[in-house]
């Protein structure tokens, strides 16, 4: 199997509680053993400064908390242009940003495949410790990015 590519791509705030589920996610991922090609990023708040990383990807696996209106802990999966072609996209603090280097990568002639893995939030306020109902999620969104990566050919 050739070595692909894939950035499993962690992004929030980390001092307001469950808007730093993605960044929680992949600090759990670092702590598992990857594939081959297999990179895990902390994105953090910086969507625009992940623009090279975005544009040299093959394949990105975005975890972020994902606002939608279902109970807290939902775990969504969607693609960037569900969210771009939704009249009432779900939305987190960083989506739109994010979102926009996706376009701009693309602009630049990359040619990324984007997942995004979504959690809903319960409660976005000053804080570092994320709900329980979101914490609990944590290892149901680690299956999923295994299940995406499995899908991608990865054992």
């Amino acid at each position: 199997m050739p070595q692909k590519n894939v950035i499993i791509l962690g992004v929030g705030n980390l001092i307001l509680k469950d808007e730093g589920v993605g960044v929680h996610v992949v600090k759990e991922m670092e702590n598992r053993e990857l594939p081959p090609g297999v990179e895990v990023i902390d994105g953090g708040t910086a969507t625009m400064d992940l623009l090279s990383i975005i544009h040299e990807s093959e394949k990105i696996i975005v975890i972020d908390a994902l606002t939608s209106g279902g109970q807290p802990g939902t775990i969504y999966r969607c693609l960037p242009e569900e969210l771009m072609d939704a009249p009432e996209r779900p939305l987190s603090l960083h989506q739109v940003d994010l979102l926009d280097v996706l376009l701009m990568a693309r602009q630049l002639g990359g040619h990324v495949s984007v997942v995004i893995i979504g959690v809903e939030p319960k409660e976005i306020s000053c804080g570092m410790e994320l709900t329980p109902e979101v914490k609990a999620a944590v290892p149901k969104v680690i299956k999923a990015i295994f299940k995406e990566l499995k899908g991608m050919g990865y054992a």
